[in-house]
């Protein structure tokens, strides 16, 4: 299993493995898939949407979609950036207070019925102390996590049909 490739270690692909073969066939996807993860998740300058804040919105999309994998890759990256134990459990369960549960409730909500955000969600993070980029940067961040569950969804069951 490559370690550095987030989809290919929450699928439990081998590496080598028939799917993890197949996959690296697209290179052009699996480097943009990961250079996605990084930029978004982890980049050198957060700027307005700190790194714990950014891992706490994957997290949250991640248990909303009852990924187990995904939902440990999140939660070590919490840890990784500093976050404490009841900042873990409130990405994780979408309950938090301030900034991070105006942050998490409009991850929650765009994720789950994304027709339903209207001005005074925005408006309550503009409170919180976002800028319009950062707002983006949390949409940018659901969508990417949703993607990835899917990717990492697709993956699992072809491994499981061919049994690699």
């Amino acid at each position: 299993m490559n370690d550095s490739d987030v989809v290919d270690a929450a699928a439990g692909l081998a590496s080598g493995s028939a799917i993890a073969m197949l996959r690296r066939q697209r290179e052009v996807f699996v480097r943009h898939t990961q250079g996605s993860h990084d930029v978004l998740i982890a980049p050198a300058d957060p700027a307005g949407v700190s790194l714990v804040e950014r891992a706490a919105v994957a997290l949250r999309v991640a248990a909303l979609e009852h990924d187990a994998a995904l939902v440990a890759h999140y939660t070590q990256r919490l840890r990784e950036a500093g976050a404490d134990a009841a900042t873990i459990d409130a990405a994780a369960s979408g309950a938090a207070s301030s900034r991070l549960g105006a942050i998490l409730h409009h991850a929650t909500r765009i994720a789950s019925a994304p027709g339903s955000v209207d001005k005074a969600m925005l408006d309550a993070l503009r409170r919180a102390g976002l800028a319009p980029r950062d707002v983006v940067t949390i949409a940018q961040i659901v969508a990417f996590v949703s993607y990835q569950v899917r990717v990492v969804a697709g993956l699992r069951a072809l491994a499981q049909d061919i049994g690699s």
